[in-house]
């Protein structure tokens, strides 16, 4: 099964156990991320309905494309720039095309039984470590401003000297 999918501005043919460079996507090597905007999916010959398709992909590394230089010119005027530009790139392994994995059902009832004794003693511990904070914010009293008048107190600076002007001959 195939699947054209739009990433970065581009779209791309894929497959399950192709591998594909794409603009920047965020994760490290090793992560796996979710394609959803697909445009088209078919299986072989057929065209299939693409609402509700995902392509999973793995992320095997984060990389930059090619330098591309760019020179501009206007003949005549003596203008000249020289840029160079790399483009981020992230390159994909295609893991599966096909409909989105629904995540199997956790069993929460009993993680949340051991959680709740934790939970009733965090508050208190908090609570004390939060009041020592308070006292300490109610009984720092706050300074005033400076009165402005201190800095026309402090010694005012030499006018910078004048040059002399210059001799005329005659």
């Amino acid at each position: 099964m195939f699947a054209i999918v739009r990433t970065g501005g581009k779209q791309y043919r894929v497959a399950a156990g192709d591998k594909i460079a794409v603009e920047k996507i965020e994760g490290e090597a090793g992560d796996t991320v979710s394609l959803g905007d697909i445009l088209l999916a078919g299986d072989g010959g057929e065209v299939k309905d693409a609402n509700g398709l995902t392509v999973s992909a793995e992320i095997i590394a984060q990389t930059r494309g090619e330098k591309v230089i760019v020179f501009k010119k206007r003949r005549r005027h003596n203008y000249r720039r020289r840029n160079g530009h790399r483009q981020s790139l992230t390159l994909l392994r295609i893991l599966a095309v096909g409909e989105a994995k629904k995540a199997a059902p956790k069993k929460e009832a009993a993680p949340k039984a051991e959680a709740a004794p934790k939970a009733e003693a965090a508050p208190a511990v908090e609570a004390k470590a939060a009041a020592p904070a308070a006292e300490k914010k109610a009984a720092a009293p706050k300074k005033a401003a400076a009165p402005k008048a201190e800095a026309a107190e402090a010694p005012a600076k030499k006018p910078a000297a004048k040059k002399a002007a210059p001799k005329k001959d005659a």
